[in-house]
């Protein structure tokens, strides 16, 4: 793989650029490898834009040095995208079926980091979901899948299930949120071609 010189970081569900993935991992790269550009945008609720607004915001990028991260939802799109364009992915405790784990929580949701702001996740969005899970990714994904027995929100089964053709790191314990993100520095800069 090509050292990355463009990198997209998704974030997940109701969540936000100010996540604390989102922010570490802005901080690694303004400190670590300023020459690497850095694109973490809002998503919109709707999935359908949301992939045709990353699409549009990478269409320029060079496709053999360019990779994208993803937790949970963003995960999910990342997965999508790594597929569409070639390009490696690191997937946080991704979502496997979302358009089944989000039908709950149609209507107005508050968002994590600033509860007094809000998102108004459609039911016609389901569908759009639909439209974007596969059955199987490509046969030799470029992904590395973090993927934490502890997650809270997601089975970490279908997590596996889902990803295991590309490289796995299976995690006993933490979280959906993987609050031990530090620990996995390493091996995420590794896996980008930037240690």
């Amino acid at each position: 793989m090509s050292r990355t010189t463009h990198l997209l970081y998704l974030h997940g569900f109701r969540s936000s650029p100010q996540s604390v993935k989102a922010r570490k991992m802005a901080l690694w790269m303004a400190r670590e490898f300023p020459h690497v550009h850095w694109w973490c945008p809002q998503l919109p609720a709707s999935p359908r834009q949301a992939m045709a607004d990353l699409l549009a915001g990478v269409a320029h990028w060079p496709a053999d040095r360019m990779a994208v991260v993803g937790s949970s939802l963003g995960g999910f799109y990342a997965s999508c995208l790594a597929q569409h364009l070639g390009c490696p992915a690191v997937l946080i405790n991704p979502a496997v079926h979302p358009s089944r784990d989000l039908a709950q929580y149609i209507g107005e949701q508050a968002a994590w980091h600033d509860p007094s702001q809000s998102i108004f996740f459609d039911a016609a969005y389901i569908q759009e979901l639909q439209a974007l899970e596969s059955p199987t990714p490509s046969a030799a994904p470029q992904t590395l899948a973090l993927i934490a027995k502890g997650d809270e929100v997601l089975d970490w089964r279908e997590m596996l299930a889902r990803h295991q053709a590309g490289r796995v790191h299976l995690i006993e314990g933490s979280d959906h949120a993987l609050s031990d993100f530090d620990h996995y520095k390493a091996e995420i800069l590794e896996f980008l071609g930037l240690a």
